[in-house]
């Protein structure tokens, strides 16, 4: 007899364990929960701790309540100067009403599927009337800002709040690289055959104006330089005038001196002149015996 209360206190108590756990559930500080019944939504719990439900007939479908990140597909677009790129869109959303979430998407799968969809319809609506250039430079932050509000309005639709948008990358499709750096290489090419030019024209200046001021400074050396010959040979004129004055003989014996060395310099210089040429004065006028 024992025994069988024994056995029948074991069932008891396995039962109790059973309806105990069907009753009780955890709703960690990262999640968020709605209590279901038979596939009906009962009870949203947003707040951690330990809840209740009925056993058996009702059970907790489980929401992260943290911010997610979305990385939606590579989406090519159209901008308004109609170049062609291709966006990858990066974005991070929260659970903001599991109800709505629920009822609308069921499954974080379904979600990111959805919203996927709505980024890059908001981007491309968005981009579209936007310039590369534009994309490229500060005018980014107002893009961005415009396509979050647009997803933003659709989200929270599916209980969704979107809290960043932003582009990972803008790139140029394979095929437009190459033209667009074609490009690129010949506007450099002319700007540096412009500059070239420019440089070949200033250096024409520089070398004209260099020319110009060698003529200008040969002319007044030269200028200068007869005005200090024509000097030079007026003091000579005066020297020796004033030379000659002094002692007239001894200049013509001077002067005759000069005129023997300029003309007896060269071994090979032959003179025909009279015995009596006024040349051989100062010969004529050595003393018979004396040194040569």
């Amino acid at each position: 007899m024992s025994q069988t209360k024994v056995f029948i206190a074991a069932i008891i108590v396995i039962v109790l364990g059973v309806i105990v756990s069907g009753t009780l559930f955890t709703v960690d500080q990262t999640q968020q929960a709605i209590v279901m019944q038979f596939g009906n939504p009962k009870r949203v719990i947003t707040e951690p701790g330990l809840q209740f439900k009925m056993p058996f007939i009702q059970d907790v479908q489980f929401y992260e309540k943290r911010v997610l990140n979305l990385d939606p597909p590579v989406e090519s677009v159209i901008l308004t100067d109609q170049k062609r790129i291709l966006v990858n869109t990066f974005a991070r959303y929260r659970i903001e009403n599991p109800l709505t979430y629920f009822k609308a998407l069921r499954t974080e799968s379904n979600a990111e599927q959805k919203l996927s969809s709505i980024i890059n319809a908001s981007t491309r609506g968005v981009l579209g009337n936007a310039t590369l250039a534009s994309v490229l430079s500060k005018d980014r932050t107002a893009i961005l800002r415009e396509i979050r509000q647009k997803v933003n309005a659709e989200a929270i639709k599916f209980g969704i709040a979107i809290l960043d948008v932003r582009l990972r990358r803008a790139d140029l499709p394979n095929e437009t690289v190459q033209s667009v750096y074609e490009r690129m290489k010949s506007e450099r090419e002319r700007e540096a055959a412009e500059y070239r030019a420019q440089g070949q024209e200033l250096a024409q200046r520089i070398t004209a104006s260099a020319d110009r001021e060698r003529t200008v400074i040969i002319a007044e050396a030269t200028r200068e330089a007869e005005i200090l010959r024509g000097q030079g040979e007026a003091t000579r004129t005066t020297i020796l005038s004033d030379a000659y004055g002094q002692d007239a003989e001894f200049f013509n014996f001077y002067r005759s001196m000069q005129a023997y060395e300029a003309s007896l310099a060269n071994d090979s210089t032959f003179l025909v002149l009279s015995p009596d040429s006024e040349f051989f004065d100062f010969f004529k006028s050595v003393a018979p015996g004396s040194e040569n």
